[in-house]
């Protein structure tokens, strides 16, 4: 629940002292995440790109940095409430372990839709979960339900000011690490990161230019900035899924809108493209959500510029990063599924075969199907996967099979 205090008075009244209030209640709690420097980032801004790595925080996500200063700094008769929130994601777990690290009573309500690896997850840190309805409306109601029945404190995703402190805690590392820095990129869910972000870099260094990112299919926090207040939108789809966020915080957009210079909306080919590139020029693993920011650097004026990319989580299970991994692969022309119509007698496949060898082309699967052809009982349909290198190069490959005297249908 938002603080009691109206937005405007919390905004006007946050100091740089609350920040480092925070970081020193998350001394020895977060992992004070290095900078890495990534030459292949760079590279594509123009200027020099450094990592934030919050998904080797902790429980995988940042979300611990807010999670832990709400809740230690709660009055003693408040903690012994114990506390609640709903969540299927990475609050579930900070706040999870923050209750354990403080000895404090967490109940953790979940969709039972819910993965059981992100189930189990929260138990492990000692979380009471209860599992309840098909969506995480029907667990936030539940939650409700829950405080309401047995006086638990609430603990609010984004939309608290101790919250969006704690989140702030990522600024100043990266100031301190880097005190020349100019731009800090910071993805946008809820909002508390970001103002957390915002708020402590302007604080700091009110020079370093502060960038929100936003998944296009969820960009709540833009709706908002053009509205001039906060808005529900009417849907989301992204595979961002840890910034599928509707409705902003009153709060978190009171922050945002004053110390956030700029708002960049990403498609879902770009986080995903920005996922492929983490992976394997850092071998680093990354939620959608986590990889926003480095999804915007092309769309950036920061040549000759140090700007620093917030990766804000990495809790993705493994069908998720191959699903992801899969669509970005074809999106870059480097997978290219075709179908051609043989003839149905020897030699045909030997010849598809020797065109695609002589053109660098590597088959993963091949399916031969007769059935396929409805039109005529002498062709087989023949529908061939392969690794390319781009665009053109799957042209050339098509080209190859043209002259050969085949009629190439793409299939992607």
């Amino acid at each position: 629940m938002p603080d009691k205090k109206s937005a405007a008075d919390l905004v006007a009244a946050a100091a740089i002292a609350d920040i480092f209030r925070a970081a020193k209640q998350l001394d020895g709690v977060a992992v004070k995440t290095k900078l890495i420097e990534s030459p292949f980032f760079s590279s594509i801004s123009g200027g020099a790109v450094y990592l934030k790595p919050e998904n080797l925080q902790n429980t995988g996500s940042f979300k611990l940095r807010g999670a832990y200063n709400k809740i230690s700094q709660l009055p003693a008769a408040e903690r012994q409430k114990g506390v609640i929130t709903a969540s299927a994601g990475n609050h579930a777990q900070g706040v999870a372990l923050s209750a354990q690290k403080l000895r404090v009573k967490a109940v953790i309500c979940m969709p039972a839709t819910t993965p059981i690896l992100k189930v189990e997850a929260t138990r492990a840190y000692g979380a009471e979960v209860v599992l309840y309805g098909d969506t995480f409306d029907d667990a936030y109601a539940k939650s409700l339900e829950l405080q309401k029945e047995k006086g638990f404190v609430y603990i609010h995703p984004f939309n608290d000011l101790q919250v969006l402190l704690g989140q702030g805690t990522v600024a100043k590392e990266i100031i301190d690490d880097c005190p020349d820095i100019d731009a800090i990129l910071v993805p946008i869910g809820g909002g508390g990161l970001a103002s957390g972000v915002a708020l402590a870099t302007k604080l700091v260094n009110p020079h370093v230019q502060v960038i929100g990112v936003e998944p296009a299919g969820a960009a709540s926090m833009e709706a908002a900035f053009k509205a001039g207040k906060v808005v529900t939108l009417p849907a989301v789809d992204t595979v961002a899924d840890g910034c599928a966020v509707k409705t902003v915080g009153d709060l978190t957009y009171a922050f945002c809108r004053k110390y956030l210079d700029e708002i960049v909306t990403v498609s879902e080919l770009e986080i995903m493209s920005a996922l492929l590139s983490l992976i394997e020029k850092h071998k680093l693993i990354a939620e959608g959500a986590g990889v926003l920011s480095l999804a915007a650097l092309p769309k950036l004026n920061l040549k000759g510029k140090k700007a620093a990319a917030i990766l804000s989580g990495g809790n993705i299970d493994i069908s998720t990063i191959s699903a992801l991994i899969n669509k970005a692969l074809i999106a870059r022309g480097r997978v290219f599924c075709f179908a051609v119509q043989l003839p149905d007698k020897p030699g045909q496949l030997l010849h598809v075969s020797q065109i695609l060898a002589e053109e660098d082309a590597n088959v993963i699967r091949l399916d031969h199907n007769q059935a396929m052809v409805t039109d005529s009982f002498k062709k087989v349909q023949l529908t061939v996967t392969c690794e390319t290198h781009d665009e053109d190069h799957i042209r050339r490959i098509i080209a190859a099979l043209q002259k050969g005297g085949f009629i190439v249908e793409r299939v992607y």
